[in-house]
């Protein structure tokens, strides 16, 4: 996130047309990073029950490789299509003119992103989360240095340029502690297709849930700028600054989620799941706190605009309450995942958020931000309820066949 910050003040110093091109292409580009990203995380249930004898794991890192590729080649091409994408919804052609190589150079990253396997992703299944602090601090120096030297001369070609290479020091980095945790090189084999469908009925929902969160939070920036100006900045300062306040609780999930999947028995998991509610829900007040605290100061850094900073200030603490639902419900999720039942997640998702997406407009245009960002809190209070239904509901059969077994 420091990184995309930087590169986002480097290309708007620039020139506005470049920061313009670059809007452009990460609409596209995120959703589809992302979407890798929660493929792979449907690895960590596989590969947790092996922490005691991580060679075991190889065989599944392989099968995963062979999935995140197809994941990620779809995600390629669709980023490779963004300059018609952009000619035909309208996109100035000065704009898109700028994109340049960037299309193909950031098609490669995500080759690369999904080539990976999820090495990361198996660190942390693992117990070795900390060697994943190595991999993001490789990457994110490389984007920095390389976007500062690059962009004053190439512009987005530079740019493109630099996330290409920052995607391969971290991929060098993470590959290299890997090899280190197993014991052995990871290789390749033949694709298992059961295997991998086994995968895939975890990994593909976790991306779908990526998905349509992302179009949906879409929807509602849509709707943002139907109110007026200052609001819809408004609204842009407070989606950012939810950004970090979700970190945290991200971070706790994912840990969380190795946890539960060595459980042995119904009440384990739930007392891990339940401690890490505690935690993300906490660490997600905390950084809303610090906001609370802070929050003159950081609408100053974001607009100059009186108006702006006062509509931001005035909804910190309603952002505070739907960031610390989203991190219940996200913990919530994650143990779903967990117990390889992410398409259950994958059906509340579609109903909380499609229920968002019907109710964005017309409560924009009604109510304004503020009843965006109460629907938005409605909403993770509805998704906590279901998935803490659905959790409980698959948690309980936890142990069930080793208790069959034995009796």
């Amino acid at each position: 996130m420091v990184g995309s910050l930087v590169v986002a003040g480097v290309l708007g110093r620039h020139a506005p047309v470049t920061l313009a091109a670059f809007a452009v292409m990460t609409a596209v580009l995120n959703p589809a990073a992302t979407a890798v990203a929660g493929a792979l995380r449907g690895l960590m249930p596989f590969v947790a029950p092996h922490k005691d004898d991580p060679a075991r794991a190889v065989p599944i890192l392989r099968d995963a490789r062979w999935l995140t590729l197809a994941v990620g080649l779809v995600g390629a091409l669709a980023v490779l299509g963004v300059p018609l994408l952009a000619g035909v919804a309208g996109v100035p052609g000065e704009v898109v003119a700028e994109l340049g190589a960037l299309p193909y150079l950031l098609a490669l990253d995500l080759l690369v992103l999904a080539s990976n396997g999820g090495a990361n992703t198996v660190l942390i299944a693992l117990g070795r989360s900390r060697q994943v602090l190595w991999s993001g601090l490789a990457n994110t120096a490389t984007v920095i240095v390389l976007t500062l030297v690059l962009v004053p001369r190439w512009g987005l070609d530079g740019m493109g340029v630099a996330w290409l290479a920052a995607g391969l020091a971290g991929v060098l980095v993470s590959n290299v502690c890997l090899r280190r945790a197993l014991g052995r090189p990871i290789g390749q084999a033949r694709p298992r297709v059961a295997e991998i469908l086994a995968l895939a009925r975890v990994s593909l929902p976790m991306a779908g849930t990526v998905l349509v969160k992302f179009g949906a939070l879409g929807v509602v920036t849509f709707a943002a700028t139907l109110t007026s100006v200052r609001e819809a900045a408004a609204h842009a300062v407070l989606g950012t600054l939810t950004g970090f306040t979700f970190l945290a609780s991200l971070a706790v999930a994912q840990a969380a989620v190795p946890e539960m999947a060595r459980a042995a028995t119904a009440a384990e998991v739930r007392r891990v799941n339940r401690r890490a509610a505690v935690l993300a829900v906490s660490a997600s007040a905390a950084g809303g706190l610090a906001l609370l605290l802070a929050g003159p100061a950081l609408a100053g850094l974001f607009s100059d605009d009186p108006g702006v900073r006062a509509s931001v200030l005035a909804l910190v603490p309603l952002m505070l309450l739907s960031s610390m639902a989203d991190a219940a419900q996200a913990v919530r999720g994650f143990g779903l995942s967990a117990l390889k039942r992410a398409g259950v997640s994958l059906i509340y998702f579609a109903i909380g958020y499609g229920l968002l997406v019907a109710a964005a407009v017309p409560v924009a245009r009604v109510w304004g931000i503020t009843g965006l960002w109460v629907t938005m809190l409605a909403v993770n209070v509805l998704l906590y309820a279901l998935q803490s239904w659905g959790f409980r509901k698959h948690s309980a059969q936890v142990g069930m066949a080793g208790a069959a077994e034995r009796a």
